[in-house]
């Protein structure tokens, strides 16, 4: 079965998603002890959230760059990633999707979260033809994302660590096994119809 080019991939339950972040140590620990962001998390800054496991640690570099150090697997509701999809404005002019490049600008500006369909990635981190959602919220959807929607924060670095290892060795069945079981998010294609062509 071919798999479509845009779809949203991601381990959830009936009323949560979880999508991952990297911060350093003296957000990301305080943030996993606690259960919800330290007063040190900015909440007036746009911040992304990544339902895909592997396009985190392509981003974050398996948890070794700067400032990045400490992955965090965050689980929000469901209610909360909808009201952000809805939202949302694609974070790039598409033509045939935007009527112009002027609209397109002050919907992006209006809009409290933005979207971008970036390649998925292999355990090798090289990119593969189908896209992963990356979710960026502002404003009032970072505030939410923060202080309403966030149901359990868990420190996953070691696991990051742990399929690294194993990616290293070559050991790419291993690597696999430790994956979070990430499945199709149930979204319709009406839902998401604003995001992509």
């Amino acid at each position: 079965m071919t798999e479509p080019t845009h779809r949203i991939r991601a381990v959830h339950s009936d009323s949560t998603i979880t999508v991952y972040q990297a911060y350093a140590p003296e957000i990301g620990l305080a943030a996993a002890r606690d259960g919800r962001f330290p007063a040190a998390w900015r909440r007036d800054r746009m911040t992304w959230i990544k339902p895909s496991f592997l396009w985190m640690m392509y981003r974050c570099g398996w948890g070794t760059k700067e400032g990045q150090e400490t992955v965090l697997a965050v689980e929000i509701t469901r209610e909360g990633f909808a009201w952000a999809l809805r939202r949302a404005c694609l974070s790039h002019f598409e033509p045939g999707l935007h009527a112009d490049r002027g609209t397109w600008r002050r919907r992006l500006k209006e809009a409290p979260a933005r979207v971008q369909w970036d390649p998925e990635r292999d355990l090798r981190l090289r990119p593969l033809p189908h896209r992963s959602l990356q979710l960026g919220l502002a404003g009032e959807a970072a505030r939410l994302y923060a202080n309403e929607w966030i149901v359990s924060v868990t420190d996953v670095t070691p696991l990051a660590r742990a399929i690294h290892a194993r990616v290293r060795d070559a050991d790419l069945d291993a690597a696999r096994r430790l994956l979070p079981p990430e499945q199709p998010y149930p979204v319709t294609a009406e839902a998401l119809s604003h995001l992509h062509r």
